[in-house]
């Protein structure tokens, strides 16, 4: 069995490198049930699992960051000796061997953009890195990984093209953008050709917050706040833009996925619903929704990630079964066992099976 040692030590000189360690022998791990090794099965059926929230960086583009690459990396213990090298088969093969034994088929990657206030020759330079490598992953090892490609949204009509590039000459699924550009919000019309764009493609939008620089006093002291608390924070923020300023009634078709269970946004959407009641002033009276704010979370994919199964049976009855994917957060160590989490859930096999893997499948247009 490969320890956390030997993946470490194997892993040591890549070109991919993912982005925290997973603590195989944490506390955490220690005090958990144990995990649902691969394969799933379900009453002798054979299920699949896709992690649609899991990580990882490059060298190469993170060398581009100059002095700002020592901001890149999370703030986890660790995190420098995870490497992957796509091309590198033992390495690669130490990867699937901690997704076996947490029971997950395929990861689909992402990287949190920390490009945004880049030139557009670096941002430029820096995705392309990213959606070749990740492409490359993808087309080696077609059943184990997907990915969303970067984009440089703080110009975008670079980003169109680079989205459209991503999807029709990389493979990939959709994009990973953050919750917001340089204190931009999504809902801002000069980002509208970049939804129209994945609208036309079928993309999926992987919207993963970076907590709020604005904030970063009142994060300070125990328990890592600004991404605790920061981070959900900032999903609601951005989700609740494109709701309110009319951006998913523009582009309807969009595929929106929202990170840790879609942020605040499940368990306290209908005080949105109040809002231009209680304070019609602080309303835009130009700005006519086609229904109520809490109805569009129903139309939001988000992941899982919410830690028990009294949390993922609410969020369930929020969003729909149907819009609840498996997320782990991988390798930062949030949720080690996420197959039996969706298991300990009070639910059909239908819907296991959809939160599995069904409800990625369709949102990523994979065959299963």
């Amino acid at each position: 069995m490969t320890t956390r040692r030997d993946f470490l030590k194997g892993a040591a000189n890549s070109g991919i490198m993912f982005c925290t360690c997973s603590l195989l022998g944490s506390a955490q791990a220690k005090s958990h049930p144990a995990s649902q090794h691969l394969p799933v099965m379900m009453k002798g059926k054979r299920v699949r699992a896709i992690d649609a929230h899991a990580h990882c960086y490059f060298h190469e583009s993170i060398a581009l960051m100059d002095e700002d690459a020592k901001d890149v990396l999370p703030p986890v213990k660790g995190v420098s000796e995870m490497f992957i090298l796509a091309d590198d088969h033992a390495a690669v093969a130490q990867r699937l061997t901690v997704m076996d034994n947490m029971g997950i088929d395929m990861e689909v990657l992402s990287i949190n953009p920390f490009w945004y206030q880049k030139d557009r020759d670096t941002a430029a330079a820096i995705v392309k890195i990213h959606n070749q490598k990740l492409g490359d992953l993808c087309a080696a090892y077609p059943q184990r990984f997907s990915a969303f490609a970067s984009l440089s949204l703080q110009y975008p009509d670079l980003a169109v093209q680079e989205l459209q590039d991503a999807v029709h000459k990389q493979g990939l699924r959709g994009a990973a953008i953050g919750s917001s550009v340089n204190r931009e919000d999504f809902s801002d019309p000069k980002f509208h050709p970049v939804w129209a764009k994945a609208e036309e493609l079928g993309a999926v939008l992987f919207i993963h917050p970076q907590s709020q620089p604005e904030m970063r006093k009142r994060y300070q002291g125990n328990g890592w706040l600004s991404n605790t608390i920061g981070n959900p924070l900032d999903t609601t923020i951005a989700l609740e833009h494109l709701i309110f300023e009319g951006t998913l009634d523009t582009f309807p078709s969009l595929k929106i996925f929202a990170a840790h269970g879609g942020g605040y946004l499940g368990s306290y959407a209908a005080r949105s619903d109040r809002s231009c009641f209680v304070s019609p002033q602080n309303c835009n009276p130009n700005i006519e929704l086609k229904k109520k704010p809490s109805e569009y979370i129903r139309d939001i994919y988000v992941d899982g990630m919410v830690f028990t199964p009294e949390a993922l049976k609410f969020l369930i009855s929020q969003v729909g079964v149907n819009r609840v994917v498996l997320g782990t957060d991988y390798p930062i160590p949030w949720e080690q066992h996420p197959v039996d989490q969706v298991f300990a859930t009070q639910l059909t096999e239908v819907e296991r099976t959809a939160i599995l893997s069904g409800n990625a499948s369709e949102m990523l247009g994979i065959r299963l």
